[in-house]
């Protein structure tokens, strides 16, 4: 957060810094990964978290115990008894996935939150959809929520079928609506690659409302919160997601609000993600580089992966080798502070600004990220090993967690159950990793799908696993160990 913060030249959250204690609240935790994935990578802090779907607790709490998590404190409560409930007062508040998908009472419910309970000179992260990219496909929306209503025999994974095939439908019958809208079609293809549990959240929920950007921020004000920063790094690069009209047009709005509803109008914005912080101190231009330029990055990608190609607004974006490679080569042994990666060849060369770019860039590709100081993750890697043994366990049934968490990151990243399973054979000392995967998919009737079927024969899936396991060795291992997960 503190690096989306700084991009804009606003303080830091003193309270993110240097290891102090801090206190965290998630408002509609869903399962908990989350929370309990800070409470182990910070182990300075205090979490709370809530969720009104008490399975979503007993799961969240049951993983916490598993990994001695002392510092979570989980609560199957509403938000107007979360409120009311003898909590601290939070540096931090989180709402992932929430403010579009509740009541206006709820909304309510959590500005008084965020009023009586975030600190001064505290943020709140919040994420909801917006308008205008949401415009075409909101009437395809209405479409399905009428639908399965007149279908409540069905389950909700078949009223979901019946109202895309329905859609199919109309979209192959020429209907007006897609002849006006051509980027409907594509979103129809789209949706019905997602898994059915998102679209019931995001298409059928009952509560659903759109938000332009300048309609959040005035209801936020209420509870004494000024809009900072997006909270996606790439959002900061206007060469990538503007063109130079956009930019000229976007500069010249003086009001904050619309500025940022404008600038969603030009990339044509569907998800926000933003920070609002309660009280707003910008800083100069001197104390802004003085504080990038003590904050560490690592790879979260293996070097020879390194991606030279994103999609951003403007299209299609190929990243300068001259720049982007010698980053990633600084990075590749050790985690750098930005000093450190322009006090030598070729990064002084190439000056402040353009490895300030290409770190937000790389950032916002999930190919580097911001890491915690080495005392920090010392202290921390006790927790995060309890807490990825307790997931590596996990799949040995499922492969619902794709995370594991990373001491040095101080936040998740993604492992496959493969990778999970083979890392849990490398911590019991398994002489043979695909061997014991296999068993572990063998005694539950499982099969490796590959290629969109499933492999019958043992020795079809053996032959299969070794190549995992050898993709695992030279690639998968180096990177989790540095990263502290291995």
């Amino acid at each position: 957060m503190n690096l989306n913060l700084l991009a804009q030249q606003v303080q830091p959250v003193p309270a993110l810094s240097n290891g102090r204690p801090f206190a965290f609240a998630e408002l509609g935790c869903g399962h908990g990964l989350t929370a309990t994935m800070i409470a182990a990578a910070y182990p300075q802090a205090q979490v709370y978290a809530t969720d009104f779907n008490p399975a979503h607790i007993v799961g969240a709490t049951r993983l916490a115990e598993k990994a001695g998590l002392k510092n979570i404190h989980l609560y199957e409560h509403s938000f107007a008894e979360f409120l009311n409930s003898d909590l601290p007062d939070f540096d931090v508040v989180s709402l992932h996935g929430v403010y579009s998908w509740i009541s206006d009472e709820n909304r309510k419910l959590i500005r008084d939150f965020l009023y009586a309970k975030l600190k001064p000179g505290g943020l709140c992260y919040i994420s909801y959809n917006t308008l205008p990219g949401w415009s075409t496909a909101a009437p395809m929306r209405k479409l399905m929520i009428e639908m399965g209503a007149g279908e409540m025999g069905k389950s909700m994974p078949g009223r979901i079928d019946s109202a895309l095939d329905f859609l199919g439908k109309l979209k192959d019958a020429n209907a007006g609506f897609f002849r006006s809208n051509p980027a409907a079609a594509a979103r129809l293809e789209g949706m019905g690659k997602h898994s059915r549990n998102y679209l019931a959240h995001e298409y059928m929920n009952r509560d659903w409302t759109l938000f332009y950007h300048c309609d959040v921020a005035r209801e936020l004000a209420e509870a004494k919160l000024v809009f900072a920063a997006s909270a996606h790094p790439g959002d900061h690069v206007d060469v990538v997601n503007l063109t130079p009209d956009q930019q000229l047009l976007v500069a010249g709005v003086t009001d904050p609000g619309l500025r940022e509803t404008v600038r969603d109008f030009c990339v044509s914005q569907q998800f926000r993600r933003d920070i609002f912080v309660k009280g707003l101190l910008r800083l100069a231009a001197q104390e802004q580089a003085a504080a990038l330029s003590s904050m560490r990055f690592a790879l979260t990608v293996p070097r020879a992966a390194l991606g030279l190609k994103a999609t951003f607004p403007v299209g299609e974006v190929n990243l300068q080798p001259e720049v982007y490679e010698p980053v990633a080569d600084a990075l590749k042994d050790k985690p750098k502070s930005v000093a450190e990666l322009l006090a030598a060849e070729p990064l002084q060369s190439l000056g402040y600004q353009k490895v300030q770019q290409a770190l937000l860039i790389l950032t916002s590709t999930g190919q580097i990220s911001p890491v915690q100081e080495d005392k920090q993750m010392r202290e921390a890697k006790p927790g995060c090993d309890r807490l990825n043994l307790a997931i590596m366990e996990y799949a040995r049934y499922s492969s619902d967690i794709t995370y594991l968490v990373s001491p040095l990151t101080g936040s998740g990243v993604p492992v496959d159950r493969f990778v999970q399973l083979m890392l849990l054979a490398r911590r019991q000392n398994q002489k043979d990793m695909a061997g014991f995967v296999w068993s572990v998919l063998a005694s539950q009737g499982q099969r490796i799908v590959k290629d969109g079927k499933a492999l019958e024969t043992p020795e079809d899936n053996m032959s299969e696993l070794r190549l995992r396991e050898q993709e695992f060795i030279e690639k998968s291992l180096p990177l989790l160990t540095y990263l502290g997960i291995a």
